[in-house]
């Protein structure tokens, strides 16, 4: 028996590793303070998810789309502090950890 594959759909998926984890259960950690969108999507602003719409980390540990904290820490009312805790924000610096074997592979081409 032959196989031929005439069609192929390739699907995939990722996340932001956030490093935010919830105990009990819920997604609070997964999504945007301010907007409250999940981000794994963009911003309200965006249109595209990912490196249009980054992730910016304070070093009080909360997590936002840098395009809502810019936002935010343009108007008056912020005083240029987090909008989860209130202190003064000072941005964080992150690296990107736990790379996913593989990531950057070419997908296989048919033939």
């Amino acid at each position: 028996m032959k196989v031929i594959i005439k069609r192929w759909h390739a699907v995939a998926q990722w996340r932001w590793d956030t490093g935010v984890s919830s105990d009990d259960g819920d997604e609070e950690g997964d999504v945007c303070g301010i907007c409250r969108v999940p981000f794994e999507g963009c911003c309200p602003s965006c249109k595209v998810p990912g490196d249009d719409c980054p992730l910016i980390w304070g070093e009080c540990t909360h997590v936002f789309h840098m395009h809502c904290l810019l936002r935010w820490i343009g108007t008056a009312a912020s005083n240029q502090q987090c909008p989860m805790d209130r202190r003064p924000w000072v941005t964080a610096e992150r690296k990107v950890k736990n790379l996913v074997p593989g990531a950057g592979a070419a997908a296989p081409s048919a033939s």
